[in-house]
C-alpha cells in the first residue's frame, strides 16, 4: 500500500509541476543576471529583461530560462520508482546546477556569435542549440546521474510493470 501512496504522490507532483511551471518563475532572474555577469567584459547595460551590447538588444524571454530542460529533470525524477526523496532533492540541485552552467554558457557563446559574427549565423547556432542540443544535454545529464546515484528503475516504465505485476 505504501508504494502506491508514494506513487500517487510522486504523480500528482509532478502534475502539478507540470501545470505551474514554477521552473520560469524560479531561474529567470539567476540566469538573466547571471548571463549579464558573464558578459561584463562587453560593458553591457541592462533595461528591464534585456541587455544591451554594442547597440545590440538581447531581450530575454521565458524559453531563455531553459525552464523545460528543468521540467524535463524534475518528471524524470518524479516518475523514477523507488528513489527517495532525499535523494531526489540532491538529483534535482546537481541536474538543475548543471542545466544553469550549461545554459549560460550557451547564452555567451550566442551573445559572442551575434556581436562578432552576424545575426545569421547566430539564428542558426541559436536554433541547434534550442532544438537539438538541449534535449541531448538533459538527456545526457539524466544517464549521468541515474549512473552516479545508482538508480536502476526506468521513468514511467518501471512504475508500469510494478503495477502490472501487482495485477496479475
Amino acid at each position: 500500500m505504501k508504494y502506491y501512496q508514494n506513487l500517487i504522490i510522486r504523480l500528482v507532483l509532478a502534475l502539478i509541476i507540470a501545470i505551474s511551471q514554477p521552473f520560469y518563475f524560479l531561474f529567470s532572474k539567476p540566469t538573466f543576471y547571471l548571463s549579464y555577469l558573464v558578459t561584463k567584459f562587453y560593458n553591457p547595460i541592462i533595461i528591464d529583461n534585456t541587455i544591451i551590447i554594442n547597440n545590440i538588444k538581447l531581450v530575454f524571454i521565458p524559453a531563455c530560462t531553459a525552464a523545460s530542460a528543468y521540467l524535463l529533470l524534475a518528471l524524470l525524477i518524479l516518475t523514477t520508482k523507488d528513489i527517495s526523496f532525499k535523494k531526489s532533492i540532491k538529483i534535482f540541485i546537481i541536474g538543475s546546477l548543471a542545466i544553469l552552467t550549461a545554459n549560460i554558457i550557451r547564452i555567451l557563446v550566442l551573445i559572442i556569435i551575434l556581436v562578432n559574427l552576424n545575426y545569421n549565423t547566430f539564428q542558426t547556432i541559436h536554433l541547434f542549440f534550442w532544438k537539438i542540443l538541449s534535449s541531448i544535454f538533459v538527456v545526457i545529464l539524466w544517464i549521468y546521474l541515474t549512473k552516479k546515484y545508482k538508480i536502476k528503475t526506468i521513468p514511467i516504465y518501471s512504475d508500469l510493470k510494478q503495477i502490472i505485476n501487482t495485477i496479475k
